[in-house]
């Protein structure tokens, strides 16, 4: 049967490369939907979890996987040795960025050199991991065509990009099957086909001319993001200054129905992507003898935010006749974001490093997140694992400041604020209490900060 034929009746075999944050709730969807789909990870524990019916992500629920290892026929192995009997290939790798914030492609590269030996003809690969604009036809495509097949003629090659919203569910958020998906094939037949896998996912596929297209799209939506809130910390910072409110100048703004986006400052950003996918294409686009400006400097404010947090937690320890040196400090949330277990490239991070190197004694604190790796680098030179303390009001009062970087919903704010001495709140997350002047807010002078708890 042609893969058209097995792609319509469901009968073609999915295997996804990489079971993370992106490509288990892929292979998930592809099992429920009806396909036989097998997943791919040099991870043993993950591959031996999925095994047992067991999810290790947040976004999938261990009952949707016990059902569909026990009767869709969804299965986990380490073995590349399977893509020789299946259909269509995913590649679902982490794309990271070394220290001289370069593009790491090595799990891409890896994954491809994978699948080459075992390439068969008909078959149809698509790069999903967010890379720079050429990747799949620069980096993928040759490695693929060592074997002597042809892309476009004997096997189908696509980019489709990953977006995922972590955290969200299929109740209250964008999730695979409701998000729109981008597509750009390396000929007009590469694109058919991989259209008419993807359709089976979400009815809403937008084609686009080519996979460097569709490359730059993901870039797009992530540098989107970066600079807006780049905007946003820089304003807070000024706000500050000025003795304004500015979480109150945002939802003032949001009043407005349209031309306006809320973005919120923070300690900084985090997460696989908004960190990481700016500098893929300011490094990329330096072979065009282009410098990217605008994009560079809003990770400059972006990656400032951790060391504003500090001066401010510094401030406000002078103010109380305390040194941050030897101080003890509780920091609440070290995830990426609010409600996930995702800490990849956390701003947390940079502020417990920050503190530790300016002497500071740190504890943290997130439920999502029990052991918590820092250090090894320029900002604190010794590698450091934290493990999640219990929040009680004796561990708010033996600190001298509390520093909420991520504001999970499940974190006892009103406790947080009867017993901490001193806090300087990242996110906003002390909002309605009524604020007490032993509370410091990026974004809001001290001024602003007045008030009593209610």
């Amino acid at each position: 049967m042609t893969l058209e034929t097995t792609i319509a009746n469901k009968t073609a075999r999915v295997s996804v490369i990489g079971l993370g944050y992106v490509g288990l709730p892929l292979a998930i969807e592809f099992a429920r939907a009806g396909f036989p789909v097998i997943g791919i990870d040099i991870d043993a524990r993950k591959v031996e979890s999925l095994t047992r019916g067991v999810s290790y992500i947040p976004d999938v629920k261990s009952e949707d996987v016990k059902i569909l290892v026990s009767q869709a026929g969804f299965t986990a192995t380490g073995d590349y040795d399977v893509l020789k009997s299946v259909d269509v290939i995913f590649i679902c790798v982490p794309t990271p960025f070394d220290q001289m914030k370069a593009p790491d492609l090595r799990p891409v590269i890896s994954a491809t050199k994978s699948i080459a030996p075992r390439l068969k003809a008909g078959q149809l690969v698509i790069l999903q991991s967010t890379t720079y604009p050429g990747t799949t036809e620069e980096v993928c495509l040759p490695i693929l065509e060592e074997t002597g097949l042809k892309a476009g003629q004997d096997f189908h090659l696509a980019f489709s990009p990953e977006r995922i919203d972590p955290g969200a569910t299929s109740s209250a958020g964008w999730n695979v099957k409701n998000t729109p998906k981008v597509l750009g094939g390396l000929t007009p037949r590469c694109t058919d086909l991989a259209k008419q896998l993807l359709v089976h996912l979400t009815p809403e596929v937008f084609v686009v001319s080519s996979p460097r297209a569709a490359e730059m799209t993901k870039l797009l939506e992530n540098i989107f993001r970066s600079v807006n809130i780049a905007l946003v910390n820089e304003l807070a910072v000024l706000s500050e200054r000025m003795g304004i409110d500015f979480w109150e100048v945002i939802e003032a703004a949001k009043t407005k129905p349209f031309g306006f986006m809320p973005f919120y400052p923070g300690a900084g950003v985090g997460g696989h992507c908004i960190p990481v996918d700016p500098y893929y294409l300011s490094w990329k686009a330096r072979e065009y003898d282009f410098f990217t400006r605008f994009i560079e400097l809003a990770a400059e404010i972006n990656e400032g935010m951790p060391f504003h947090v500090i001066k401010l937690v510094s401030d406000a320890l002078s103010r109380e006749g305390k040194p941050l040196n030897s101080a003890k400090v509780l920091v609440l949330g070290v995830s990426f974001k609010r409600d996930v277990d995702d800490a990849r490239n956390s701003p947390a991070e940079r502020v417990i490093e920050l503190l530790l190197d300016r002497g500071a004694q740190v504890r943290y604190h997130d439920p999502y997140v029990p052991a918590f790796k820092v250090g090894g680098d320029v900002f604190h030179r010794e590698k450091v694992e934290l493990r999640s303390v219990s929040l009680t009001p004796q561990a708010l009062r033996e600190s001298d400041a509390v520093v909420i970087v991520t504001p999970h919903r499940s974190l006892d704010y009103r406790l947080i604020v009867a017993h901490a001495p001193l806090i300087v709140d990242s996110a906003n997350a002390t909002a309605g209490l009524e604020h007490s002047q032993r509370i410091v807010r990026v974004g809001a002078s001290p001024s602003a900060n007045g008030g009593r708890i209610s």
